[in-house]
């Protein structure tokens, strides 16, 4: 059999380009009606799925607005609760300032070297305590006072253990005055200062006792004099003077 191709190459490459250009167009009218499905779905969801959605959303806000808007005395409920939440973290930190007269009852030296308080002041803030008083015994009582305070310790537990620390740290005194108490007798008047160790106002520190290191005379000179060198007069031989 002998076959005879009437069409010509050209006519050939015409044809091709035709299929393949159909080819194209039908692809891209795929692809475009592919992308305005997506685009209708987005439109659908942005603008009736999302839109019922705020609406449900915004009932339900509504009507629990409503609810928590016939609850009789809401805002102090609130603050109730608010500050429920908060008092274990207020509660350690409040210092126990109740044991500062306790400090007092130990610190303050026995007769004839005891001292009257005229005013006391604690500052949380700095850790000081400020004492303005006055003394019979003039300067020598005021000393013992300063140096009972700086012999003191406080001793306490935290949690199962014993502790102990030195109670008053930059101890000074200022201004020192004469005068005359209600009785007319003549007193020096004095202030004095110290700064306090923080376990001893610590809610976190139980048991707190304060010690006093040295009994009795606490003046430098005293404490740094050997006792062994005081002792009575000896007595005359023979009734001699």
């Amino acid at each position: 059999m002998i076959e005879i191709n009437l069409v010509p190459d050209v006519k050939q490459e015409l044809i091709k380009a035709q299929r393949v250009r159909s080819t194209v167009i039908s692809f891209a009218i795929f692809i475009g009606l592919a992308f305005v499905a997506i685009v209708t779905v987005l439109a659908i969801y942005a603008f009736g799925v999302q839109t019922v959605r705020s609406s449900l959303a915004d009932d339900s806000i509504k009507k629990g607005s409503e609810q928590l808007a016939k609850v009789e005395d809401l805002s102090k409920t609130l603050t109730i609760q608010n500050q429920l939440t908060k008092i274990s973290t207020l509660h350690d930190s409040i210092k126990i300032d109740s044991r500062i007269f306790d400090v007092l009852q130990a610190i303050i030296p026995q007769a004839p070297n005891d001292v009257q308080i005229s005013n006391l002041t604690v500052d949380s803030s700095l850790n000081q305590v400020t004492i303005e008083g006055q003394a019979a015994n003039s300067y020598a009582a005021v000393e013992v006072f300063k140096k009972t305070i700086e012999g003191a310790m406080v001793k306490y537990t935290d949690g199962k253990d014993a502790k102990e620390v030195v109670l008053a740290s930059n101890v000074s005194t200022g201004d020192t005055s004469y005068g005359e108490d209600s009785s007319g007798a003549k007193v020096l008047r004095f202030t004095l200062s110290f700064e306090y160790a923080p376990e001893l106002l610590s809610p976190l520190s139980k048991n707190v006792t304060v010690v006093i290191g040295n009994k009795g005379n606490a003046t430098d000179s005293y404490l740094g004099v050997p006792k062994s060198i005081f002792v009575d007069r000896a007595k005359d031989i023979g009734g001699s003077n």
